[in-house]
């Protein structure tokens, strides 16, 4: 039990036999650093149960603690406020409890129910962009993080391989491709059909401009133009299983799914599973059939069938066409069921996707539950806000998108002009300092997205990311590299166990430093509780920024009694492990020397 769990049965303990009340729970905060002590109590939101004097509610429960808790040495009561001070043994026993656990503060599967994160989700006529690398790290993060926490994870994605978007690559690579390739271009496959979709635009917006300079209404030009009647009879044909045109998708499709391996790849995020808009477009009809014989879903005059959400303060929505079709709705409920009849121990899901959709998956959410599927209550929209750059927004069509690959080499730039600047790599071979550069690059690239809330909009400034002080992930794998560097020099054996007869008193250092370990456990449970990678980053910066104070205001390797000498080392390796794992869970690597 950490220190917090210990002192909240005992202060219940003391309320129930001073005031016989049972207190439900208790409130703590780290101690203000103006204040003696190492955690505080807070007294007022007990006053809902206990009355009387805060202060004096405080001094009663401060004394009993002190009697009867071997942990606490001393209290103080600052108006409304029980500041406690934890004594040295409790800190060293247990940092000796801790000290060679290799996966401290991750725990094991324990739950038979398995949790499905969606994210990434991409359409297959352009490469991945700034949107999706924000949707990737989140998406990969949220399932480490829920996996450390002791769940079954599984990562998945939707590809959405079908639609008219899609023909319009296809078919303005049959006008204007002559037959080219991604190996005869050198191109990556995404890249080349994401050119076509961008050729496509172009052309199209040529033909409206002919049509309505001979005298065609804009609007009329916009839906009649020879080009977009071409692609729509393109998805005709494709919906009808037309050979050539599904040959044609197949080979096109396959160049982009090479093209995003590689970005994944480098991006260094994951799947286990994979689903295709293709093979689930049609899924959710029958259960449409299913809900309007239960009377979840009604239908129209049309044929059109339809859920009435007006009572839970929401909308009529369509849920099949008057022609029988289906729409994305009818689609996403086909989806989730059919991955739980795949996945039968799926207990809930995540959904990474942006904060555009927020009403669709309220919807979607509440036609699940409606119609019986228990797992629906645990059910989440991971939505998030989008990424601006300095430069402004982002439009696929006109090719003005922020390409993944490509930020991704912009970071790695960065992170080698920087690095040469400060001149601190003086000794490594020209292929060391490259792979140091991505990983500088892409760790902060990663840091500077996830230390942010998800729901909250990001103005990403790359040469910001890549600042060696602050809240950075440069910041951060610089104090891992120097522990490392402690740790090389340290010539002794630095592997026993410190008693606190051996050590004396703790250095408000060392114990500031200690108390930060202690959080990590907690940390990653309430990072997974609320799906916040945005905690773990956080987390690991104030675990920082502490170990530097520690590394600034005392002395290590330079200590002259061999005990505390010892100590000093294993705390700070202990340090490094943990940003070590912490820095896993955000999907960034952390470098032995820098």
């Amino acid at each position: 039990m950490n220190i917090q769990e210990v002192l909240t049965t005992k202060v219940k303990e003391a309320v129930n036999s001073v005031y016989k009340v049972a207190l439900p729970s208790v409130e703590f905060q780290p101690t203000r650093k103006d204040f003696a002590g190492d955690i505080t109590a807070v007294i007022f939101p007990m006053l809902r149960f206990v009355k009387g004097n805060p202060v004096q509610i405080g001094e009663q429960i401060g004394q009993f603690l002190k009697d009867n808790v071997a942990e606490v040495e001393d209290f103080n009561v600052v108006k409304g406020f029980l500041n406690i001070t934890i004594n040295d043994s409790f800190y060293l026993n247990f940092f000796n409890g801790i000290k060679d656990v290799s996966d401290y503060g991750f725990v094991s599967a324990q739950d038979d129910n398995a949790i499905m994160v969606e994210y990434s989700s991409p359409n297959t006529n352009k490469p991945l962009h700034l949107g999706h690398v924000r949707n990737n790290l989140l998406g990969y993060s949220v399932a480490e993080i829920i996996k450390a926490s002791g769940k079954k994870v599984y990562k998945t994605q939707i590809i959405n391989d079908r639609g008219i978007h899609i023909c319009k690559s296809m078919l303005a690579w049959q006008r204007f491709g002559n037959g080219e390739t991604p190996e005869s271009t050198g191109l990556k496959g995404d890249k080349l059909v994401g050119s076509y979709y961008v050729a496509f635009d172009k052309a199209y917006k040529e033909e409206i401009a002919a049509m309505i300079a001979e005298g065609v209404d804009k609007k009329v030009a916009e839906k009649e133009a020879p080009l977009l009647l071409e692609a729509q009879e393109m998805l005709r044909k494709w919906e009808a299983g037309d050979e050539e045109v599904v040959r044609l998708w197949k080979k096109m499709n396959q160049w982009v799914y090479n093209g995003f391996e590689v970005s994944y790849n480098n991006l260094g995020v994951d799947f286990d599973q994979y689903y295709y808009e293709s093979d689930t477009y049609l899924l959710g009809k029958d259960v449409v059939e299913e809900g309007l014989k239960k009377g979840v879903f009604y239908r129209k005059e049309d044929s059109s069938v339809w859920i009435d959400l007006t009572d839970e303060g929401l909308d009529e929505k369509i849920v099949l066409r008057s022609d029988g079709t289906a729409v994305y709705m009818t689609q996403d409920i086909g989806t989730a069921i059919q991955r739980v009849k795949d996945n039968p121990d799926i207990g809930g899901m995540v959904y990474t996707v942006g904060n555009e959709q927020d009403y669709h998956f309220k919807v979607l959410f509440l036609i699940l539950k409606k119609l019986g599927y228990t797992w629906a209550e645990k059910l989440y929209h991971l939505s998030y806000g989008m990424v601006d750059l300095p430069s402004g927004k982002m439009k696929s069509r006109e090719g003005t998108v922020v390409d993944a690959d490509d930020l991704m080499e912009d970071m790695t730039r960065t992170a080698a002009e920087i690095s040469e600047e400060l001149g601190k790599l003086d000794d490594y071979t020209a292929e060391e300092k490259q792979g140091l550069y991505k990983m500088i690059g892409l760790g902060a690239l990663k840091y500077y997205i996830l230390k942010v809330d998800p729901k909250k909009r990001i103005l990403f400034n790359p040469e910001e990311s890549v600042d060696f002080q602050g809240n950075t992930g440069p910041f951060i794998q610089y104090t891992y590299a120097r522990i490392q560097s402690i740790i090389r020099k340290a010539d002794f054996d630095f592997s026993q166990e410190m008693s606190h007869q051996a050590l004396g008193q703790l250095h408000e250092k060392e114990k500031e430093l200690l108390k930060q370990l202690e959080q990590y456990p907690v940390t990653i449970q309430l990072a997974a509780e609320n799906f916040s990678p945005a905690l773990i980053a956080n987390y690991t910066y104030d675990l920082v920024k502490e170990f530097n104070s520690f590394y600034q205001n005392v002395s290590i390797l330079g200590e002259s009694d061999a005990s505390k000498k010892i100590f000093r080392v294993q705390l700070a390796k202990k340090v490094g492990e943990v940003i070590q794992s912490a820095f896993s869970l955000l999907g960034i690597q952390v470098p032995e020397r820098m």
